[in-house]
């Protein structure tokens, strides 16, 4: 028992021992390629093979080859790229186009371009096979510029012809380990398989520590190429499929699928354009890194609204991005002058870019990836997409809803306000269409045709806008010579008025004001000439009060006199009979 007792013991100590050891982190090597370091988490395993495969055409050469051409340029690691396919002059003229200068960086000895000829008509199977003679050329190569990358392409060529299959499984391993025990990050590219098979042998993709699956469809006569990592030994890695495009600069990888809800926002605010639009949000506008869908039926306004909204983020010395799917730039600068908007002067002064091209160009993915190179390109403040309803035509609604919702989180990712445009149609794919994208943006303006008394004229009105109080009302949108405006929806007696009917219900208005006032003129002037009457008559009444009342003080005074004198002769008649003869005379003297 006690043995057991220590036995476990000591096995819980070597297990806690054993939790406390950290392994360091797969060193990798950077490819250079845009977006390909993202899914893979900073590159291809460092010292190890990688293998890249897929059918003819879906650009395999062409990464192993960006690959070489990145390590030498960009981070000072030297190449060997070893084709038993194409000769080196040929390859060198190939990727001409993209920039790359491949005779150059050989004269610079950071590249080495080594040819190896296989003819399946010169081999016979006697004896047996080894790859011994490869390895002292690739080993002379690697050695002679000090390589530290090197592509071998591609890898069905150099056992062409061969159908023992044992033997071919051995020197494939010998192959693998060769390389690694030189210290170089190899790119191996095979082609597709039958069946299941990643490759024709179906040994590569076990024997390698990455494995990097390459796809070239064509659904609906558009061609798309997609790329996903199918395993990545010692690391984690993106292990969706991510459109890959070629252009002009090489290969770019768009990892949208792997964007999280983890963006920051801002309270920020930007003027649409259209000062009586941004007074129905508070006066103020959208927020800044926030999304915006117009929709609305053919010839409503939505391309105007689009050219304002741009035409004020670049007078605000910002820049913006404005893809139209619809209509040619030229076509747009010109009508836009009708309602007095120069955006020729915004594209001249570096501001304003155009990108239009029919849907029809690329695949869905294919405008994404093209969309996202140029957005990283430009760093504008605000993109315009017009209309998006279009891309229906090179995809699903599911395809074009996903599509727009890794672009919408690549755009907040980076804080780029982006107003999208659609039209509303009466089917229910246009429906389904709008109703999914509006789900995802934070603002939503619907302008609609009201049509009355002949007229046909637009509405304008807020179905929602996150984070923000706005008006409920349908505002009638006009575009004039002078801009676009809202107008104040008038209500009539009956119901909304617009257009004509509402200058006319405004005329009718107007008279019936003209009549009241007159009308109350008429009144007035009434009541002040019977207010003169009577205060006429007042003024005659009060005289004669005040004559009466005159007369009747006169008879009291004269009354008031009769009875003082009365009085007075009463009393000397008194004095008299008396005798007080001396008083009375000395009373006449005093009055005298």
């Amino acid at each position: 028992m006690r043995v057991v007792k220590q036995i476990g013991f000591i096995m819980t100590k070597l297990h806690k021992k054993q939790q406390l050891i950290t392994f360091e982190q797969l060193p990798k090597t950077p490819t250079g390629i845009t977006g390909l370091d993202e899914i893979t988490g900073g590159g291809l395993p460092n010292g190890r093979p990688t293998l890249i495969c897929g059918e003819a055409g879906c650009g395999k050469t062409l990464m192993s080859l960006e690959f070489i051409v990145r390590g030498a340029t960009e981070f000072n690691e030297p190449g060997v790229f070893m084709a038993f396919e194409e000769k080196a002059d040929e390859l060198a003229s190939n990727v001409a186009s993209l920039g790359f200068d491949l005779i150059k960086l050989q004269d610079d000895k950071k590249l080495r371009l080594d040819h190896v000829h296989i003819d399946r008509s010169e081999i016979e199977e006697t004896g047996e096979y080894d790859l011994e003679g490869l390895f002292i050329r690739l080993g002379f190569a690697i050695d002679s510029i000090g390589a530290k990358r090197v592509v071998l392409d591609t890898l069905e060529n150099l056992f062409s012809g061969l159908s023992n299959q044992i033997i071919l499984r051995a020197e494939l391993r010998r192959l693998f380990t060769f390389l690694k025990e030189k210290g170089v990050t190899a790119i191996i590219t095979g082609e597709k398989g039958d069946g299941s098979s990643l490759t024709r042998q179906g040994l590569e993709e076990y024997v390698s520590d990455c494995v990097i699956l390459l796809d070239h469809r064509v659904i609906n006569q558009i061609s798309t190429r997609r790329l996903r990592v199918v395993k990545y030994r010692g690391t984690q890695h993106g292990t969706n499929e991510y459109p890959f495009l070629i252009d002009e600069d090489g290969i770019s990888v768009l990892p949208v699928t792997s964007l999280r809800l983890e963006k920051e926002v801002s309270s920020e605010r930007i003027s649409s354009g259209i000062p009586s639009l941004d007074s129905m949000f508070g006066g103020k506008g959208f927020f800044q890194g926030s999304s915006i869908l117009v929709s609305g039926t053919a010839g409503t306004g939505k391309t105007s609204i689009a050219a304002s909204f741009a035409n004020e983020v670049c007078g605000n010395k910002k820049r913006c991005l404005y893809f139209a799917f619809e209509e040619a730039p030229k076509q747009i600068l010109r009508n836009m002058k009708s309602i007095n908007l120069d955006l020729q002067k915004h594209i001249d002064n570096g501001l304003l870019e155009f990108h239009a091209s029919r849907p029809t160009l690329y695949g869905i993915e294919m405008h994404l990836v093209a969309i996202y190179k140029i957005i990283k390109r430009f760093k504008p403040a605000a993109v315009i997409l017009d209309p998006i309803t279009n891309l229906i035509t090179v995809g699903s609604v599911s395809e074009v809803k996903s599509m727009l919702i890794r672009l919408i989180d690549f755009l907040q990712d980076e804080q780029i306000t982006v107003m999208f445009t659609a039209l509303s149609l009466n089917t229910v794919v246009s429906e389904q269409t709008d109703e999914g994208v509006s789900s995802l943006v934070d603002t939503w303006l619907l302008v609609r045709d009201i049509e009355s008394n002949g007229e046909r004229n637009r509405g304008l009105y807020i179905m929602k806008s996150r984070g923000m109080s706005h008006s409920n009302q349908v505002r009638e949108f006009t575009i004039t010579d002078k801009g676009l405006s809202l107008v104040d929806v008038y209500l009539g007696p009956d119901g909304v008025l617009t257009g004509s009917a509402r200058e006319a219900q405004k005329l009718r208005e107007k008279t019936g004001v003209a009549l009241r006032e007159f009308a109350i003129t008429r009144k007035d002037k009434e009541i002040l000439r019977r207010r003169m009457m009577l205060e006429s008559k007042i003024a005659s009444l009060q005289a004669e009060f005040e004559s009466t009342e005159e007369e009747l003080n006169k008879i009291y005074l004269e009354e008031e006199l009769k009875q003082d004198i009365i009085e007075r002769n009463r009393q000397e008649i008194t004095d008299i009979r008396r005798g007080n003869a001396d008083t009375l005379k000395s009373k006449s003297k005093r009055k005298k």
